[in-house]
């Protein structure tokens, strides 16, 4: 996943930096994200997998901008276990925790590439155990909750918001597995494939995308 992080800065940092506010780039990640969960609604899986894929890449951006290493923190989130129970697979609706326990991290169990950090959410939050909608509704929750978290930081700056924005960065990215593992979305390939010539769109590394023409891209 630091590889995919890395290559959205090399596409995208400097049109980011030269057209996009941190606003702006959350926008996109909202808007996209609930393009997603339309796909859901509509029953298209290529329109939700576009989105999700798209809406994840924001999320890169977002992460670049705001000098978050997102791997680290989604490992340190979710070392093979649930973030709540810290049982793999989760048992969060047997044992109803009230409190978070203190994890123990087993740094050999480290995935080593995004599939294999999507296989570690499968074994966490196995897909069998819920529905595409409820996927969805969790990632449409976390979205929230990221935006939350980037407002209450720009507007007061205290070091334990920005802490907040990691963790919840790194609950999207657990959603964003699970609904796509409950649609049956290989992101890793999907994301080799979309990428396979730099932006997706112009091509061109870094991007030569107008402002205008992103904001209306029909997906």
């Amino acid at each position: 996943m630091g590889q995919f992080q890395k290559f959205i800065e090399n596409v995208y940092a400097l049109p980011d930096d030269r057209l996009y506010s941190i606003w702006d780039i959350l926008t996109q990640q909202q808007r996209f994200t609930m393009r997603a969960l339309k796909g859901i609604r509509k029953g298209s899986v290529e329109k939700l997998k576009l989105n999700l894929l798209i809406a994840f890449s924001w999320l890169m951006a977002a992460s670049n901008r705001m000098h978050i290493n997102l791997e680290e923190e989604v490992w340190k989130r979710f070392p093979y276990l649930c973030s709540y129970c810290g049982s793999a697979p989760c048992e969060c609706k047997k044992i109803k925790p009230k409190s978070r326990p203190k994890l123990v991290i087993d740094e050999s169990k480290s995935p080593a590439s995004l599939a294999g950090v999507q296989e570690m959410f499968e074994s966490i939050y196995p897909s069998s155990t819920r529905t595409l909608a409820d996927a969805g509704v969790h990632l449409a929750e976390e979205m929230g909750e990221v935006s939350e978290a980037i407002h209450n930081y720009l507007g007061e700056h205290r070091g334990e918001q920005f802490d907040e924005i990691a963790l919840e960065m790194a609950d999207f990215v657990s959603c964003v597995m699970g609904v796509a593992n409950s649609a049956k979305i290989d992101m890793a390939d999907e994301l080799a494939l979309m990428y396979s010539n730099n932006c997706h769109i112009c091509h061109q590394a870094p991007c030569i995308c107008t402002f205008a023409a992103v904001a209306t891209l029909k997906t």
